[in-house]
């Protein structure tokens, strides 16, 4: 397939308009249709669907939309390795994932004292859920990924090697005018008739398991597409939310935390693959433990290192 193609299909999905996608690809409107038509009957599924203002991927074309940007942007780094290869400057770049908590604050904080430790070094961040992760590390998409074992849990697999870093103790993510704001701990049945928001299945399970064990029931009237719309729904008073503790040092200023009596917690690892490591990923699992360190709970026990999968 011509990745020029892909890389159509790719900007008509993000831009929404055929039209649109011309004019940023220098194309005319009929070759991009016929460029999206080709891609279709080689797949033999339809990719795109129209709506009232234009565009958008059916099921099947967002799933190909995801596989393609993946291989876009590897194609890209391709092309600058080749380039400074001939140039004499290559050096393996290495391609970090990270769940997106994590990627909001310690995991940059851990390539910032990788790099001042050991000079510089072209990388990227990739954030995910820890599946994503996961499977981005098997088929060799990533160089690590800093992921969480929070349900549904993490998979074990002989091909990647997991390292333990710690314990997340989560919190509750409130709007800076709240009742409970300023205090805490405070106990799950305090927050029983509040109204929570959630964006993933694993913090959805971690809510309602802590609110089991209290004997009451999260109410999860909301759901929010990521991280950002979360924080957004609390920011505006329209609910509460259970958040990472890792994430309170990067939240916006109109959202503050409190803690809870006995929270549930999460464990936080690094996965690598077992053959071909990156050269820089045993000094950035140090430079993580440093930076996970400080926003750890003194009194939460260590879980067992777990360095097989």
């Amino acid at each position: 397939m011509d990745l020029t193609v892909w890389r159509t299909f790719v900007t008509v999905c993000r831009l929404g308009s055929l039209s649109a996608a011309a004019a940023e690809l220098h194309h005319t409107q009929s070759a991009v249709s016929r460029q999206i038509a080709g891609l279709e009957r080689q797949l033999g599924v339809p990719l795109m669907e129209r709506h009232a203002r234009g565009v958008r991927p059916t099921p099947a074309g967002e799933v190909f939309r995801r596989h393609a940007l993946a291989t876009l942007n590897e194609a890209d780094r391709a092309v600058r390795a080749v380039r400074d290869a001939v140039d004499g400057a290559y050096s393996r770049p290495l391609t970090v994932g990270a769940t997106p908590s994590l990627a909001a604050g310690i995991v940059p904080e851990a390539v910032r004292s990788l790099l001042k430790q050991d000079g510089p070094l072209r990388w990227t961040l990739h954030p995910g859920l820890s599946a994503q992760l996961h499977h981005r590390v098997m088929t060799g998409d990533l160089d690590i990924a800093v992921v969480t074992d929070a349900p549904p849990g993490l998979p074990h697999d002989p091909r990647v090697e997991r390292r333990f870093l710690g314990l997340d103790d989560m919190v509750v993510a409130l709007p800076v005018d709240h009742p409970e704001a300023g205090r805490g701990p405070i106990h799950m049945r305090t927050l029983a008739e509040q109204t929570w928001v959630e964006d993933n299945d694993g913090s959805a399970a971690l809510l309602r398991q802590h609110a089991a064990r209290a004997g009451v029931s999260a109410r999860i009237d909301l759901t929010a597409a990521d991280l950002p719309g979360k924080l957004a729904l609390v920011a505006t008073g329209h609910a509460i939310a259970l958040i990472p503790g890792v994430l309170t040092r990067a939240l916006r200023p109109d959202v503050t935390t409190v803690t809870l009596v006995d929270p549930p917690t999460r464990g936080i690892y690094t996965i690598t693959p077992r053959r071909d490591p990156h050269p820089s990923t045993a000094s950035l699992i140090d430079q993580l433990l440093t930076a996970f360190a400080p926003v750890r709970t003194p009194a939460t026990p260590d879980r067992p290192d777990a360095t097989a999968m």
